[in-house]
């Protein structure tokens, strides 16, 4: 495969479980896919021994605040009082990664430009590992 630096669509479901494509609100995303590991050396090793623990998934959504109907903010606006999951999925270069995540805080920054953000983290919430398409 080559080296690319492809487009990224973002779909989140709202608070009623609408997938909403909201990658043009989106100016930066961070997410990760860690694993945990847990440390089970004995006294009898001289090196380390490890154990591969649970997948896990994170996500920072930062955009830019837009109201209109079914973007960002609709998407959003539910985060403090709708505690549901939502599924994000992440599609580049053909592939895509869903996950079902809960939606922890939506901070909005108004710079002294002007400029009024917002950056969504989010956590995996059901227990199913995050797995690529």
């Amino acid at each position: 495969m080559a080296k690319e630096a492809p487009t990224v669509a973002v779909a989140v479901d709202d608070s009623g479980g609408s997938a909403r494509t909201i990658s043009n609100d989106i100016t930066n995303l961070d997410w990760a896919i860690p694993r945990g590991v847990q440390d089970v050396t004995g006294v009898d090793k001289a090196a380390i021994e490890r154990l591969l623990l649970l997948a896990d998934f994170s996500i920072t959504l930062s955009g830019v605040f837009n109201d209109a109907s079914n973007m960002g903010h609709d998407v959003f606006k539910t985060v403090a009082s709708a505690s549901v999951a939502r599924t994000i999925t992440l599609t580049t270069s053909g592939k895509s990664l869903p996950n079902e995540a809960f939606l922890t805080d939506y901070p909005l920054t108004r710079a002294a430009d002007g400029s009024l953000t917002y950056s969504v983290p989010g956590v995996l919430s059901d227990g199913t590992a995050p797995t690529w398409a």
